[in-house]
């Protein structure tokens, strides 16, 4: 099993600016013991911000803001995981990224979540898309997996000097989107999961400390709802966060091809909790309504 990636000063000094911003945005004063009307306080910007204000049209884009560039990793070169392929923003003048692996899932190769990797850098990340060991591998190897192809991506010359190393993420597809939650528990340092109509035998997540965010299918044959990616939602007590957002009218196999659903909220979810980027909360909270595109959405 990969070891854990530790990285608590980084960790800390992002809950040093989350709570300063919840702070501000509180901005209750006191004088001579009396409670007055909050002055209009200015929240203080993360340091992580990358790219220009969003908007609900601007995160359901098939690019953002970043020109992107690709590279390929063989067998030979990884170590943990198969092949792959990392995307990365060119320009580094806005500063370093955060770091996102993505596993297929049972049976997929890489090509099944290959959309997604240059959609997600063209936002701000370095992000790598993998195939497995096996195709048959299981959530828990799929978890490792996640981790080693992270590792590879903060320690590879081509990308090191672009990565925070201390701002990492996973998604993953079916037992790939299980394999999020087993890494989230490997690695509590982790900033987010996210789950796109994830499966695991394991239906309690207690333990995850990551903002997880889990993507089901209405009509998921699969991996229904009921016994998967609503049972993970409800679990995720010790999370950050966590949300539940369900796709109306999709099959397991929604995220095999571009959606900008789920391309929109993992954008979302990832500049908001691995850049602590508060401009992105207004898409989470309280979240979209049912619609044509979405039949449920809890947050919590």
């Amino acid at each position: 099993m990969t070891a854990p990636h530790p990285s608590p000063t980084g960790r800390a000094a992002r809950q040093g600016v989350r709570t300063r911003l919840a702070l501000a945005v509180a901005g209750v004063t006191a004088t001579a013991g009396l409670a007055v009307a909050p002055a209009p306080v200015a929240v203080a910007a993360s340091p992580y911000e990358r790219g220009p204000a969003p908007t609900s049209t601007s995160i359901a884009a098939t690019r953002g803001p970043f020109a992107v560039s690709q590279y390929s990793v063989s067998d030979l070169a990884s170590r943990g995981f198969g092949s792959g392929t990392v995307s990365y923003p060119t320009s580094t003048a806005e500063g370093t990224f955060g770091v996102v692996a993505i596993s297929p899932g049972y049976t997929a190769s890489e090509s099944s979540i290959s959309w997604l990797g240059p959609r997600l850098a063209s936002f701000g990340f370095v992000v790598i898309t993998f195939n497995t060991n096996s195709r048959y591998d299981q959530p828990d190897a799929r978890g490792d997996q996640l981790l080693a192809a992270l590792d590879h991506v903060v320690a590879d010359s081509r990308t090191a000097s672009r990565v925070d190393r201390t701002r990492q993420a996973v998604v993953g597809h079916s037992m790939g989107g299980g394999g999020t939650l087993e890494a989230a528990v490997t690695r509590p340092s982790l900033e987010a999961a996210v789950g796109l109509t994830p499966w695991n035998l394991d239906k309690t997540w207690p333990e995850v400390q990551a903002a997880a965010l889990e993507i089901g299918a209405e009509d998921d044959s699969v991996a229904p709802v009921g016994s998967h990616a609503i049972p993970f939602w409800t679990s995720l007590t010790s999370a950050e966060r966590r949300a539940y957002l369900e796709l109306a009218g999709a099959s397991h196999f929604a995220p095999n091809t571009a959606n900008a659903t789920i391309a929109s909220y993992t954008v979302a979810w990832l500049k908001r909790f691995v850049d602590d980027d508060t401009r992105y909360e207004q898409f989470l909270t309280p979240g979209p309504r049912p619609t044509g595109a979405i039949s449920d959405y809890r947050i919590g």
